[in-house]
């Protein structure tokens, strides 16, 4: 009997540690988890600070076509960088504007690009097509150079000012180009609907446009560029040569500023001064400033960086790009406040510059 009892205790006794075993090692340690599981209320409320601004030390310039001012400009820029500050900077070919500021739309805060103003207005308000859904996030470094809107006609016409267009054979740029955007918006203005109001309506590029008023096929037309534009001075010496002479036509201030407000920040007042292709009188007109932007998000830093590293060596821009002479402290806040945002980094370095107008809108 006692033998029996003394087993019956041997087996209690294991059943009491294997259940004794089972609950120690299910049960968590007391110390050692609870501090890093459980996130304190000042890691949290930091987090988005530590995430609002990333480190960028590559740029990726976003130009235009080979060939074009756009790339050559974006090249001299990236070199720039490349030999004057930490900044690794890559310029790249591109469509132009829009295909630009897609990439800076879709690729992120490490890109920057060479753009056309109203290209630009259109894809941050969301009224180009393809920023409707997702507008473009930019801000505006510098103005660049300005392209002018000329509308060129000859003396044996008889056209005189822009009103005088309607019932004439007229070209209004190339379809779907900038010339074309910024012929369409002045005409609007001036109650000037070019398939009702002009005998002839063609949709031709520069050259073509040229040879057509040449050949006397059309009465004028638009363009959009820079000075001079090689076309228009060819055009001038052939007419000359045929007794006749080119003519650019002025469009009227109050065109100019209801183009203004209707269009903020997306061009001025510009002269072509009459010297330029030789003709009769300047032409009042309106100078559409191209625009150096980058991602709104860049870090401040690094927007002030290039400013500061462009700026300060504007020689080697303006020695190796004709058009990058408009390109100066002058003209850098030329599209300070309109729609578009200059960017922080660019306002300090402007303001440290001696530019009152960037330490304004910077204490804003």
């Amino acid at each position: 009997m006692d033998k029996k009892v003394g087993i019956l205790i041997a087996i209690v006794v294991v059943i009491i540690a294997a259940v004794l075993a089972v609950w120690l090692a299910s049960t968590p340690p007391p110390t050692t988890t609870p501090k890093p599981a459980t996130p304190s209320p000042t890691t949290t409320t930091t987090q988005p600070t530590t995430t609002q601004a990333p480190t960028v030390s590559r740029i990726t310039i976003a130009t235009g076509g080979i060939g074009g001012v756009y790339y050559y400009y974006g090249s001299i820029i990236a070199s720039i960088l490349n030999n004057y500050t930490d900044i690794r900077a890559n310029a790249i070919q591109t469509a132009a504007s829009i295909d630009n500021l897609l990439l800076i739309r879709d690729r992120g805060v490490e890109y920057c690009a060479t753009t056309l103003p109203d290209s630009a207005y259109l894809a941050y308000t969301g009224q180009h097509p393809k920023f409707a859904n997702k507008t473009a996030p930019i801000a505006i470094l510098w103005a660049m150079y300005p392209n002018y809107l000329h509308i060129v006609t000859k003396a044996s016409t008889g056209i005189k000012t822009i009103y005088d267009l309607k019932g004439k054979r007229v070209s209004t740029g190339a379809p779907g180009s900038g010339t074309e955007v910024n012929a369409l918006s002045v005409l609007q203005l001036v109650g000037i609907d070019p398939a009702k109001d002009f005998a002839k309506w063609e949709k031709l590029g520069v050259q073509e446009s040229a040879k057509a008023l040449a050949d006397g096929t059309i009465d004028a037309f638009f363009w959009s560029g820079g000075l001079p534009t090689g076309s228009i001075v060819e055009l001038s010496a052939l007419l000359k040569q045929r007794g006749d002479q080119i003519v650019l036509i002025s469009i009227p201030d109050d065109v100019i500023k209801a183009y203004a407000e209707k269009y903020p920040g997306v061009a001025a007042r510009g002269v072509i001064p009459a010297s330029v292709y030789g003709a009769p009188q300047d032409a009042v007109t309106l100078a559409y400033w191209n625009f150096f932007v980058c991602h709104k998000d860049l870090p401040a830093d690094v927007a002030y960086k290039i400013t500061k590293a462009v700026f300060e060596h504007l020689d080697i821009l303006q020695k190796s790009v004709a058009a990058a002479k408009d390109t100066n402290l002058k003209n850098a806040l030329i599209a300070l406040g309109g729609k578009i945002p200059y960017h922080q980094g660019a306002l300090k370095y402007f303001c440290e510059a001696g530019l009152q107008q960037a330490c304004q809108a910077l204490s804003k």
